[in-house]
């Protein structure tokens, strides 16, 4: 197998990974503040694998203009974790993840701002579709009834496209440790800072939190954006977000399993004009 194609494997692993996690971070946040519950993620991530880059520093050399690098990607990072785990207190896993789903549009298009190309019609086709199935989701009347958690995870979103866009060019640099090291430094510096800022922290240390912050921790965080700094060496950005749809789908299967949690019709035939939305942007069938 080339290593585009095992790239392409291991970002679908990430996929599964954080869809199938939804229903685990949703029950947690129930025994613990946001931002707390982020800074203990980002933490455990950030020291298991500074240890591990320590045992491989003969093999990387360091340098803080990679550090800043990574910097940027991780604060674009901790922006989308905040919103999207603030809008998961408000919305369903399974809408939260559809929502999630957006990215794959916005990143072709984030794209061309930073690099001056022009959008092609089939992107702004793919928006068009993939923002009428948001409305279908998210709008039971007038559109001062959009839930409050909608918007923030489509703020989380917009932070995800630009954390995708900033790994792809600077995975083209930099060793992919110091970039993985360096982004979660910053996304848990982030959150240990603002935690006592914005929120009244508590926890209550439950199984279900102590499993959560875990399992994030080690696999989700430490491992995963491992895995996406070494693979966007090798893959587009706008091939990396395409992936990443099918995160919402593993989300939903994880809520109808686990949870029993079904769409409505009219939410259903929103998810499919999202999915819809995303695959037009990808597979630009206008000219």
């Amino acid at each position: 197998m080339s290593r585009r194609s095992v790239a392409d494997l291991a970002l679908g692993w990430n996929a599964l990974v954080w869809g199938a996690t939804f229903v685990l971070v949703k029950s947690a946040l129930a025994n613990v503040s946001t931002l707390l519950f982020l800074a203990l993620r980002f933490g455990l991530a950030t020291v298991v694998l500074a240890i591990w880059f320590a045992a491989r520093r003969s093999r990387v050399s360091l340098r803080w203009n990679q550090v800043a690098a990574g910097a940027v990607a991780g604060s674009f990072l901790f922006g989308g974790y905040a919103f999207q785990t603030l809008g998961l207190r408000l919305t369903s896993p399974s809408q939260c993840a559809f929502i999630t789903g957006l990215t794959s549009v916005m990143v072709p298009l984030l794209g061309s701002l930073v690099y001056r190309n022009r959008p092609r019609i089939s992107e702004v086709a793919g928006v068009a579709i993939a923002v009428a199935g948001l409305g279908l989701m998210t709008l039971q009347g007038a559109i001062s009834s959009i839930n409050p958690g909608d918007l923030l995870t489509l703020a989380g979103t917009a932070c995800y496209a630009a954390h995708i866009v900033s790994l792809g060019h600077f995975s083209e640099t930099m060793s992919f440790e110091v970039l993985s090291v360096s982004q979660i430094g910053a996304a848990g510096v982030w959150a240990l800072v603002l935690f006592p800022c914005v929120e009244t922290p508590h926890v209550l240390w439950r199984p279900a939190v102590v499993w959560a912050i875990l399992i994030t921790g080690f696999f989700c965080t430490g491992l995963a954006f491992t895995v996406q700094a070494w693979a966007q060496q090798y893959t587009t950005s706008t091939r990396t977000a395409l992936i990443y749809m099918l995160e919402p789908v593993f989300a939903w299967m994880t809520s109808f399993f686990v949870l029993g949690e079904g769409l409505s019709a009219r939410a259903a035939a929103g998810a499919i004009l999202i999915l819809g939305g995303v695959l037009v942007v990808e597979l630009k069938p206008l000219r």
